[in-house]
């Protein structure tokens, strides 16, 4: 009997019953992080745990290296990451899902990175550790064995976009720029992160916990793409750039317009943290145009 496939978001209940009937089918990746704390996540991995899950690191497995002018979470390297993956087990066209402890803003960067791979069968466990926790779910200290996965990358299903080519939309407003940093820091206010604030001309800010009802699930598809068109209206997908701080939130934001049903907004990954390192950029401040 096929399983269900899941693309976007998978919930609680779900995902212990496919553990439960099904468990070889689903590779369960705890993507807990601290940007405050790097070694956090990892340690609390080690407290406990989803069943079967293995755990990847924001800076050493979801990141490439940085050079000082690249942001600060570029991508990593395809070959490296397709390794790190089958290193731990991963098939391919088996069902991956993602999980922290947060809002999903690092699981939503696993979601991206694995369709960048040309990957699509990969969800975020909704609601997170909480929600799992909630439905009288268990934790474990036992951490599965690495074995050898057949995981190969594909034909990308999300597309990237580099910093001159935004500073070039700047002037032809071919595409609308969507920041998906928290409302003060797109104003450039309280910046603590990057080296200077406020945002790229043009950029309009969605800021993605926006996307979460307040027990931190998904809001449904349909407000969702009601509340995304508001702020770009008359804007296909196609010509919507996601961008945050460093690459990671953006990928939120790409998860909920996948989910609302709205398809092919590109991402660029070195965002605010990129572009805010060349003192040559222009910068705009203050609230959405």
């Amino acid at each position: 009997m096929p399983h269900t496939h899941y693309t976007t978001l998978i919930s609680a209940a779900n995902l212990a019953e496919r553990l439960s009937a099904a468990p070889g089918t689903v590779f369960v990746a705890d993507c807990r992080f601290d940007l405050a704390d790097t070694g956090a996540g990892e340690q609390a991995y080690a407290a406990g745990h989803l069943p079967q899950a293995h755990y990847l690191h924001l800076d050493r497995d979801l990141s490439g290296a940085k050079t000082g002018s690249n942001g600060r979470h570029p991508l990593p390297d395809r070959q490296k990451l397709v390794d790190r993956l089958a290193g731990l087990g991963l098939r391919q066209g088996q069902q991956v899902v993602a999980y922290d402890a947060q809002d999903g803003r690092y699981a939503a960067r696993l979601w991206w990175l694995l369709r960048w791979l040309g990957h699509d069968s990969v969800a975020l466990l909704d609601g997170g550790l909480a929600a799992w926790q909630a439905a009288g779910q268990p934790l474990t200290q036992d951490v599965p064995p690495d074995a050898a996965g057949d995981f190969k990358a594909g034909a990308p299903l999300a597309v990237t976009v580099d910093a001159q080519t935004v500073e070039r939309n700047i002037g032809t407003k071919e595409r609308v720029v969507l920041d998906a940093r928290s409302p003060d820091r797109y104003r450039g206010e309280n910046e603590t992160l990057d080296r200077v604030g406020g945002h790229i001309p043009g950029a309009r800010n969605r800021y993605f916990v926006d996307n979460l009802t307040a027990d931190g699930r998904f809001k449904s598809a349909h407000t969702l793409r009601d509340e995304f068109t508001a702020v770009i209206p008359g804007v296909s997908a196609e010509h919507v750039v996601l961008q945050c701080g460093s690459g990671v939130t953006a990928c939120h934001n790409a998860l909920a317009m996948e989910i609302a049903g709205l398809h092919g907004a590109a991402l660029y990954p070195g965002s605010w943290s990129e572009w805010s390192s060349d003192t040559s950029r222009p910068v705009a401040t203050g609230a959405n145009p």
